[in-house]
């Protein structure tokens, strides 16, 4: 899996692991709602300040943004 769709599902992951729609979520991110979607749907090359924003919302360490795993699938 490449960066970019590991980065997405774990986006999507930690997501809906809270509960969060896309809206309310990209709300806490400060993004807009269809740049999350494009996250999640692998369309997006994000900055490293957007991947700050998202791992800040979701209080996680940004790392665990680009980390793959399988168990998450």
């Amino acid at each position: 899996m490449n960066i970019i769709m590991i980065f997405g599902t774990n986006v999507k992951y930690y997501r809906t692991k809270l509960g969060l729609s896309q809206e309310k979520f990209a709300e806490l991110c400060n993004l807009h709602r269809t740049y999350i979607s494009d996250i999640e749907c692998f369309q997006r090359n994000v900055s490293l300040e957007s991947v700050q924003k998202i791992a800040d919302a979701i209080k996680i360490e940004p790392y665990k943004l680009l980390m793959e795993n399988k168990n998450k699938l």
